[in-house]
């Protein structure tokens, strides 16, 4: 370990107890998507105690802090902060407090991780130049991004890192990875129409159910024998309504569902191949179909340099057997890529899993190994500092 890891390890001895009471009384206090009142309050009440410059309702409900020289460069750290409506079932003392709301995704660590670099950046002066803090809301829905893009939170910012906690992976891992790391994703939307009928009698009525079911199948066939396979595509459908009774034929149907692609010019074209497949199939039964197609986010794409700068910041803390370097992107989809349409930045995936494992994000049973904490904060404070004092920069 570095002086500079070894400075960083000793700060952090002191405030991790804190970090983890913090992130335990987030996690049993969760919010929603846009309405991360209490959360950003405390998280503005521990960084304004930390010495930070601190501006509140920044995207709506998202806060940013600053230190260091005015007029320096700025290297930037984006952390998330909502919740999910997910029934908890961990059984943990300090399960969610809220019946139907949890955070499912670990951004309550994502929080403790900012404050935690934040605390630790301010008790050691390591650089003459600006760094910025972006505790961001309504990442789940991939909107709170683009909140804050508005109100220009990027402005000046030359570097910018991120971090995702990754249940695949153990507690003392990491996983990092230059060039695409996640998916472009859109929301799918798609309206059969066809004509009520008796249920014994469906030949004299247009069966919505039955053609949505044709739809459903015939999009993922069309996927394996339509599109190349080296360039993967998902569709996945989570939500079905239509009908009124168990004896009439559904005159409408409604699907929503979700799709992924890593390849930008293949996703471009994908409104219009879905489009084309689903009318002409529901024409072919004698139904009608609308399809809306709307685009959630792009891909998130990681700088080499900086990607590189994490991976060697990493090694101070940790063996390198323990860094992996991903061979493939995921088909997760992160908001964190609209922040990249602006400047170079990069995120990494931290491992969480304890020794029983950890189930999957966005499950009711998720439950993070909270040892994570302390190698998030280390790796991030010191590519944050080693970023802001680099020549590049500067």
């Amino acid at each position: 370990m570095n002086e500079l890891g070894k400075k960083i390890d000793v700060t952090l001895k002191d405030i991790l107890p804190d970090l983890i009471q913090i992130r335990r009384h987030l996690h049993a206090h969760p919010e929603l998507s846009g309405q991360e009142y209490q959360t950003a309050a405390l998280v503005a009440g521990e960084l304004r105690q930390s010495g930070w410059k601190v501006k509140e309702a920044v995207g709506r409900t998202g806060v940013v802090a600053e230190m260091g020289n005015k007029n320096g460069p700025v290297v930037g750290l984006r952390v998330d902060m909502d919740a999910l409506p997910i029934l908890e079932r961990t059984g943990l003392d300090y399960s969610s407090a809220i019946q139907g709301l949890m955070h499912a995704c670990g951004h309550d660590l994502h929080t403790c991780i900012g404050l935690g670099v934040a605390k630790v950046l301010a008790n050691n002066k390591f650089t003459s130049s600006r760094i910025r803090i972006i505790f961001q809301p309504a990442e789940e829905i991939a909107q709170g991004a683009n909140w804050m893009r508005a109100e220009k939170v990027l402005d000046g910012v030359q570097a910018l890192f991120g971090v995702h906690v990754y249940p695949d992976l153990s507690v003392g891992k990491i996983g990092i990875r230059s060039g695409t790391f996640t998916a472009a994703a859109a929301e799918l939307e798609i309206d059969i129409i066809g004509n009520g009928g008796h249920g014994a009698r469906p030949h004299e009525g247009i069966d919505s159910i039955w053609i949505a079911s044709k739809i459903i199948c015939e999009l993922q066939e069309a996927i394996s024998r339509r599109l190349d396979a080296l360039k993967p595509v998902v569709i996945s459908f989570g939500k079905i309504s239509g009908g009124n009774a168990f004896n009439v034929i559904a005159e409408r149907v409604k699907l929503l569902g979700t799709v992924r692609c890593l390849d930008t010019n293949l996703y471009e074209k994908l409104p219009q191949w879905i489009e084309q497949i689903v009318k002409n199939l529901a024409s072919n039964y004698g139904a009608q179909a609308h399809v809306n197609f709307k685009s959630i986010a792009p891909p998130v794409y990681n700088d080499l340099g900086l990607t590189n700068l994490l991976s060697t910041c990493a090694k101070n803390f940790m063996d390198e057997k323990n860094i992996i370097y991903l061979e493939n992107p995921s088909l997760g989809a992160e908001d964190f890529a609209f922040f990249l349409q602006d400047v170079p930045g990069t995120m990494f995936r931290l491992g969480v899993a304890g020794e029983k494992g950890c189930a999957p994000l966005h499950s009711g049973m998720f439950s993070l190994d909270e040892r994570s904490l302390e190698l998030g904060i280390k790796i991030l404070s010191q590519a944050i500092i080693m970023s802001a004092d680099s020549p590049q920069t500067n």
